[in-house]
């Protein structure tokens, strides 16, 4: 079956391509004092690359993205809630990549003594402004691909 395209109307249209086009100015902005400062203080443009690698080593990873983008739409969520949600992930792959994203300061654990225990997770603060930073992305992504559209 053939995802339909989102439609919005025009008011909704031109505010999502001015995110896009916000973001992409604030990105040209944040390349141009990367390349300014890093020329002044010697670092060539490898480490810039490096830098970028490692900013996103954590979302290239395999279900991480899926994880953050879940609690970051979702909410906070317990473990159960979370593995319905991330469909094919297996339990292990869920611990695992909750303590990867704990680790990297983008999912708190929170526990609550029982009984029973209950336990959540959710973005830190961390975690919610780099789902707030990536949302343009996936507009910009959506509109390229055709899954968000203007009105007919």
């Amino acid at each position: 079956m053939t995802e339909q395209p989102m439609r919005l109307n025009e008011e909704e249209l031109a505010k999502l391509n001015e995110a896009i086009s916000s973001t992409e100015d604030l990105g040209l902005l944040v390349r141009g004092v990367f390349e300014r400062n890093g020329a002044e203080a010697g670092y060539d443009i490898a480490w810039e690359v490096e830098s970028a690698v490692d900013a996103l080593d954590v979302f290239a990873s395999r279900w991480s993205i899926e994880i953050l983008a879940t609690l970051y739409i979702a909410g906070e969520r317990r473990f159960n809630e979370l593995r319905r949600l991330l469909v094919g992930i297996s339990s292990r792959t869920l611990s695992d990549k909750l303590t990867t994203l704990r680790l990297a300061g983008l999912v708190d654990r929170a526990v609550v003594d029982g009984p029973p225990v209950k336990v959540t997770y959710r973005l830190t603060q961390h975690g919610g402004r780099a789902g707030r930073l990536l949302g343009p992305l996936v507009a910009y992504m959506r509109v390229n691909n055709g899954s968000v559209t203007g009105p007919e």
